[in-house]
């Protein structure tokens, strides 16, 4: 599982780089390269430029999807 700071860095290359994304966010290029995670206010939009899933970004905000949020109580008897 790759940490916040990879996600992002792998995020930035995937939308072309960081200026790129700056451009695409309305952001400064060095405001993007200072992430050590992506913003929460910027995890749709990243998603959206990137095509990496919001779970991946932020695993801490996004749940995966195929991983269940916890198990499942067991049925007890009457």
């Amino acid at each position: 599982m790759a940490t916040l700071r990879q996600a992002a860095e792998i995020a930035i290359e995937a939308a072309g780089g960081g200026a790129a994304l700056a451009r695409m966010l309305n952001r400064r290029r060095q405001a993007i390269y200072q992430w050590k995670r992506v913003p929460a206010d910027h995890v749709l939009s990243v998603e959206r430029f990137s095509g990496i899933p919001r779970h991946i970004l932020r695993p801490d905000l996004y749940p995966s999807p195929i991983e269940p949020l916890s198990a499942p109580e067991p049925e007890r008897a009457a």
